[in-house]
């Protein structure tokens, strides 16, 4: 009797089997996984547990996908994915047995700056790496890997084949800024300048120092560089040098609106017909402006991931916050990620709510005046910071604290319980996640509404027993994002929530702070740098105007509408909003609009 049609159809599905190095602990568990499941009971050697490996070991063609052993592991350790039939033969690159696995490869073309935008751990360093020609794709094959012409045969007929014939042949050179700049110190010493002149191959270092703001700190030693100061030395790194490919990894990280998009201009002037430009980024409106074309990757953080095709730069991220890709009529996101800001306030609603004052201040750092102008603010508000690095952001959110006094003692600060999640986050904790909640915010963290808020949106409960000095920077921002809402207090400060996390790990932690200071009916002060963020939870914010580093004033909370187009008009940028999504888009200089809004004075369109 023939087969049913539909049961055939099931077997073509590619099982993916990931085991957890980090969580799997066959030696502290009865080895349910394997006790459980069924082709083990049949007598097949589906799942293996050898005494002398560290991990268990599971057999992805014998694998039903009954997904039995995820819900039976007490350590979380085992995901079993089925992916459709078609992304076999697509396979790039898997790294070993139940391990990580991508599919397809960005396309980048001589000429133009190719984004990539996903979520963190889906394949896009790995993807670079390959692209960069670091890293031999092994089509999955990863215990018997493919020479160089099956490589090329497999890319056979798509503009790939060209791109690896070429690294091959032409031996193309490939120049890669690091994720991770913040590393920089720990493997090179040194000045700015003596680095700088070392690396440089074209006689524009003068022009890039420029652009990128490093005049000042030429003579400064590599390891007295802040955050911002080494993303914009790694990033000129790249630039003075000869190279057929260029690769930046997360330029915007630690830098302010300005620097972010005097960056993406000199990323920009990279471009030449027969050079490629590929940029990760997860600031959205950055990566809109860096880009020529998008591609999207999705899949699941740590055990696969799949790259789409190429879009247009709109199409692209727009798919990518919709979540649905529709040329392979695939959704890999249950909910779509929108940016309509929420209504203010009614007047009425304005009227119950308390009201709090902060006088005229002024604080001197040693060569550095802030002089802060009176302000008001209400609970159940967000207020957002907006200002260049060195404008005193950090300082005005201390005085509000309590941790600095004002040079002239002037004026009552209201007496308030403070909640302060600092920029730099540096653990010192030995303990695990849960066990650190547990000791600092014990009440919220057995909240059932603090963790229906909080802790699951922000995905806490998949790190609760890793240590935290073993967290990635994402991981600790997270954490640091709940301890702070976990306190009780009636102002939150918040400085850069949005550092070290993805374009979707952002977007989630701008809701979970929106509603948490809703819901408590507590105010919410927030140092943020991307744009597509800060609009999202303004509800007014706070201008900075001055030199940085020299002296600077803290304007009045304004309205969201006239304070961006305040602070915009100071940078020279101007904004649209995408009709989809309503998310913001930076216009290119000179474009039609961009002279358009500049002369109207409209810098930032906030339409209904």
């Amino acid at each position: 009797m023939p087969r049913n049609k539909a049961v055939e159809e099931t077997d073509k599905l590619t099982r993916i089997a990931i085991v957890n190095s980090d969580k799997c602990k066959p030696k502290r568990c009865r080895q349910e996984c394997k006790k459980y499941c069924p082709v083990v009971r049949m007598g097949k050697l589906c799942i293996q547990v050898d005494p002398n490996a560290k991990i268990a070991s599971i057999s992805e063609e014998l694998c039903i996908g009954c997904g039995i052993c995820v819900k039976k592991c007490p350590f979380e350790a085992i995901t079993i994915i089925n992916l459709p039939s078609n992304l076999e033969k697509d396979t790039t690159h898997r790294y070993s047995k139940n391990s990580f696995k991508l599919h397809r490869l960005p396309i980048p073309r001589p000429g133009e700056v190719l984004g990539l935008v996903g979520t963190n751990g889906i394949g896009k360093s790995t993807a670079l790496k390959i692209l960069a020609g670091k890293q031999k794709p092994n089509l999955g094959r990863f215990t018997n890997p493919p020479d160089w012409t099956e490589i090329l045969n497999h890319f056979r007929g798509s503009e790939l084949q060209n791109y690896f014939t070429k690294i091959l042949e032409d031996d193309l050179k490939a120049l890669i800024k690091p994720q991770y700049v913040d590393q920089i110190p720990k493997a090179v010493r040194g000045t700015v300048r003596q680095l700088l002149e070392k690396k440089n191959e074209k006689d524009n270092v003068a022009d890039i120092c420029q652009k990128l703001e490093l005049g000042k700190i030429l003579d400064r030693s590599i390891e007295d560089l802040s955050g911002g100061e080494l993303q914009r030395f790694a990033c000129a790194m790249v630039c003075i040098q000869n190279g057929d490919i260029f690769m930046f990894d997360e330029p915007s990280s630690y830098l302010d609106v300005k620097q972010r998009l005097k960056a993406a201009v000199t990323i920009r002037s990279l471009i030449q017909a027969d050079k490629f430009v590929i940029v990760v980024e997860h600031d959205l409106s950055v990566l809109d402006y860096l880009s020529d074309f998008i591609c999207c990757l999705y899949g699941v953080p740590g055990a696969y991931g799949v790259v789409t095709m190429p879009f247009s730069v709109r199409e692209g991220i727009n798919i990518f916050l919709d979540g649905f890709v529709p040329t392979e009529n695939l959704r890999f996101r249950e909910e779509s990620l929108i940016f309509k800001v929420a209504e203010s306030a009614s007047e009425e609603e304005v009227k119950r709510m308390n009201h709090y004052e902060y006088p005229s201040m002024t604080k001197t750092l040693g060569n550095f005046k802030l002089q802060v102008r009176k302000g008001q603010f209400t609970d159940s508000e967000i207020l957002v910071l907006l200002g260049e690095n060195g404008t005193g952001k950090t300082t005005f959110i201390k005085l509000l604290a309590g941790q600095l006094g004002a040079d002239d003692g002037s004026g009552e600060l209201p007496r308030l319980n403070i909640s302060y999640k600092p920029q730099k986050i540096s653990p010192k904790s030995q303990c695990q996640v849960r066990m650190l909640l547990q000791e600092k915010i014990r009440d919220a963290f057995h909240h059932s509404q603090f963790n229906t808020d909080v802790i699951k949106p922000l995905k806490i409960d998949e790190i609760m027993d890793q240590e935290i000095q073993n967290l990635s920077g994402g991981e600790l921002q997270r954490v640091a994002l709940t301890l702070c809402l976990g306190k009780p207090a009636d102002v939150y400060l918040i400085d850069e929530p949005s550092a070290y996390l993805d374009s979707e790990q952002r977007i989630v932690a701008a809701k979970v702070i929106k509603r948490f200071i809703l819901h408590a009916k507590k105010t919410g002060f927030v140092v943020e740098h991307d744009f597509i963020m800060a609009t999202y939870l303004a509800d007014r914010v706070i201008v900075f105007e001055g030199s940085p580093s020299v002296d600077s004033i803290a304007n009045t909370p304004q309205t969201l509408l006239a304070g961006m187009n305040r602070f915009l008009e100071l940078l020279g940028i101007t904004f649209r909003r995408d009709p989809n999504n309503f998310r913001p888009r930076i216009n290119k200089t000179n474009s039609v609009k961009d002279t358009d809004q500049k002369r109207a004075g409209q810098y930032f369109f906030l339409e209904d």
